[in-house]
């Protein structure tokens, strides 16, 4: 089979389309041909070896210290079942399907297995393997982290990020839920945001949304960040007591204030989010194919073009997801 493989760290040009072996199916596996998957952060940080600041020895037995550990990127793919191993009653080839291999990587290549009682589910008809690929990233981080807190109507949330895979997604789907969402991101994005649920934008080049004083400050019972660039100390003072700061990145030194000093305010820190498994997934199915989470796709590459793909994500300006076509 054609993959994009990656031999080293470095740059877009370190990764290559090579053939590598197809992998077979073992018992309780299905073998997925993948049709779509995206190029995202985790992918940039692993071929990089660009992690938050103080992580490094912590993430190296996952991501590896002299070389990447996986040679194939790629968390989620949309595909279709090409062959299932024994034991497996759940699906049959010619199931349309999108699927979750996380930390696992591997889905940049044309064939990737995945346990039938892992993440995978059913595409919806109604959404194409683009979207469907598109809108697994975000919408499983997002929907991991939006289950550990409680959001309804009158709940105030301040997502900083909120143009990205993960931060679109969380507007959307607090906004389903009743929440007044504020999004952080650059003004180019504010339509963007708004048309995706957010009720009020701050342009953070031109204005600093922590900037405001204890007592000054606009508060809310949730922030979420996804930028890496607001830890606890910056952003405490605008959480209500009770309230939630849900650190989808942080570096270690953010890591460690966000252990020590909420106990003395009344602020619960999150910083894995909830689990999510095979229940998790069909919610996220279900929202997809109800129009409660869409897919917000940037561009769109093809296999050949993964190291074009690849600049754009360094650039740290894309909006939602860069789709990958595999097939």
């Amino acid at each position: 089979m054609r993959a994009a493989v990656v031999d080293r760290f470095g740059g877009p040009e370190t990764v290559a389309v090579a053939d590598r072996p197809r992998p077979e199916p073992s018992a309780g596996e299905l073998l997925v041909r993948v049709h779509a998957s995206t190029v995202s952060i985790a992918d940039h940080r692993l071929r990089a070896r660009e992690v938050p600041r103080g992580l490094g020895l912590f993430v190296g037995p996952a991501i590896g210290f002299r070389r990447p550990k996986h040679a194939v990127l790629g968390m989620e793919a949309a595909g279709v079942v090409e062959a299932v191993g024994a034991g497996v009653t759940r699906f049959a080839p010619g199931d349309e399907v999108m699927l979750m291999r996380g930390a696992r990587f591997g889905c940049h290549a044309e064939y990737v297995t995945v346990p039938e009682g892992g993440e995978v589910v059913r595409k919806p008809a109604n959404l194409s393997f683009d979207e469907a690929a598109a809108v697994l990233f975000g919408g499983h981080t997002a929907l991991r982290y939006l289950d550990v807190v409680d959001l309804g109507p009158g709940s105030e949330v301040l997502v900083n990020g909120a143009s990205g895979a993960v931060g679109t997604a969380v507007v959307q789907l607090a906004a389903r839920r009743g929440a007044r969402v504020t999004a952080v991101t650059s003004g180019g994005n504010a339509e963007l945001v708004r048309s995706l649920g957010a009720a009020h934008v701050i342009d953070y080049t031109r204005e600093d949304f922590a900037a405001a004083a204890p007592g000054d400050a606009p508060r809310y019972d949730v922030v979420v960040e996804c930028v890496g660039n607001a830890p606890f100390g910056r952003v405490a003072h605008l959480i209500r007591p009770g309230g939630a700061l849900l650190l989808v990145i942080a570096d270690l030194a953010g890591m460690i204030g966000a252990a020590l000093r909420p106990r003395r305010r009344g602020i619960r820190v999150n910083q894995a989010g909830g689990p999510m498994g095979a229940d998790g997934m069909a919610r996220l199915a279900a929202l997809a194919e109800a129009g409660d989470l869409r897919a917000v796709i940037d561009r769109t590459y093809d296999l050949d073009d993964i190291v074009d793909a690849h600049r754009y994500v360094d650039t740290g300006r894309k909006r939602g997801s860069v789709v990958l076509r595999v097939a």
